[in-house]
């Protein structure tokens, strides 16, 4: 694996296909156990938690169904903090045991967001799934309750995270070089 430059943005390997591809196979295991008899709802948020969805999916063994939501709060390399919301929640929630699958937690604004307005729709219970956790840079308090990998607090691109629109559909996860 080599770096590569986005936008003038040269980044370098950090994680590679076959480590994310693993982790996210253990991942579908322990939701597999912890959701037997479940049925859950998982709800992908939608750009970046696309590819880490789509894999996720391939492990799951147990009836379920999935949704996705577009939020942003990303502009370039940093979060704005601002949350729009493009594409809203089209499926009833309530009394169902939702899984949100998310790319990337780093400040926690977009989950603390999704778990405040879902949590208003009476679901059985919410967890959240996501790829990849900055703890260096989480403001929040929520449970992050299946986790891929934690990170430090630099930019990665790949595997569905992006720069500026680019770089999604790169098999490994790259960071910023500082």
């Amino acid at each position: 694996m080599s770096s590569i430059v986005i936008r003038q943005k040269k980044f370098v390997p950090y994680l590679n296909e076959a480590q994310i591809q693993a982790r996210i196979a253990e991942i579908g295991a322990e939701i597999n156990r912890d959701y037997e008899y479940l049925e859950p709802l998982f709800i992908g948020v939608l750009n970046g938690a696309f590819r880490f969805a789509s894999d996720l999916m391939r492990h799951i063994e147990i009836p379920c169904e999935i949704n996705f939501v577009k939020v942003s709060s990303y502009r370039g390399t940093e979060s704005s903090g601002n949350l729009s919301d493009h594409i809203g929640l089209n499926s009833d929630i309530s009394e169902r045991h939702v899984v949100i699958l998310e790319d990337i937690v780093d400040t926690g604004h977009t989950i603390e967001y999704l778990l405040q307005n879902m949590g208003s729709l009476n679901p059985a219970s919410i967890k959240v799934a996501t790829l990849l956790f900055k703890p260096e840079a989480y403001l929040g308090n929520i449970k992050i309750n299946y986790c891929g990998f934690e990170i430090p607090n630099l930019f990665v691109v790949g595997y569905g995270l992006d720069y500026s629109g680019l770089g999604r559909h790169l098999n490994t996860i790259y960071q910023v070089k500082q």
